[in-house]
């Protein structure tokens, strides 16, 4: 074995099972999955420690988030093979490659377009046909593609993301860390009869998307 596919093997064997994730078939696919091949080369060393790993090129910051809430999350959406997702501020496409696994078909945005470039080439290289990328905002989502069965965020929202609440279909989900208060928790968020159920998942912290702030609070 190479050195990077241990790592994946311990990175699935000491973050994710340890975290309560069962579903075989995300574990599966974060074993199937090299997350190297979305770091940027001078940070390859650290694609599997514990961490939001930033992966930013330009000036605003962009991260793939730590391993085991990316399988929490994925776990919590129940994506089935037949679903249409879509995964919001996707920085290098990690989390969306590990959704196009899963799904029938994914679509991806990301603010910074230098990245939306990367994300493509990597889900190129790595065969993944069912999955593609577009630079959008993330506030924005991907209304050519909605409705979605299952949206999840590759972040934190400080406010609640109407537009892509939007895009869900009946009976469909929205996961990803709510900052709206503290302390930071993982939520769901389900569509049922046009009406919006928020459910709190568990304690997490994740870096805010870019677009998903709280606006400023005015001071004198």
């Amino acid at each position: 074995m190479s050195g990077f596919s241990t790592a994946r093997q311990k990175m699935v064997d000491g973050q994710v099972r340890t975290s309560d994730v069962t579903d075989r078939r995300i574990l599966d696919a974060m074993l199937a999955v090299p997350r190297e091949a979305f770091v940027p080369a001078d940070r390859q060393a650290l694609a599997y420690l514990d961490l939001d790993l930033d992966v930013s090129e330009g000036a605003a910051k962009r991260f793939l988030i730590k391993p085991a809430l990316t399988g929490k999350l994925l776990q919590a959406a129940e994506i089935g093979e037949g679903d249409a997702v879509l995964v919001v501020g996707c920085a290098t496409g990690y989390l969306a490659a590990l959704t196009a696994k899963l799904a029938r078909q994914v679509a991806a945005t990301e603010c910074d377009s230098a990245l939306a470039a990367k994300a493509k080439d990597a889900f190129t290289a790595q065969g993944l046909a069912n999955v593609t990328c577009r630079a959008a905002a993330c506030s924005e989502g991907e209304p050519s593609a909605a409705p979605y069965d299952v949206i999840v965020l590759n972040g934190a929202a400080e406010v609640m993301p109407e537009a892509l609440l939007r895009q869900l279909k009946e009976g469909g989900r929205l996961v990803g860390v709510s900052a709206e208060s503290k302390p930071p928790r993982a939520m769901i968020v389900t569509r049922t009869h046009g009406e919006f159920g928020h459910r709190a998942l568990f304690d997490a912290a994740a870096p805010v998307l870019p677009g998903l702030e709280r606006a400023a609070a005015f001071v004198f």
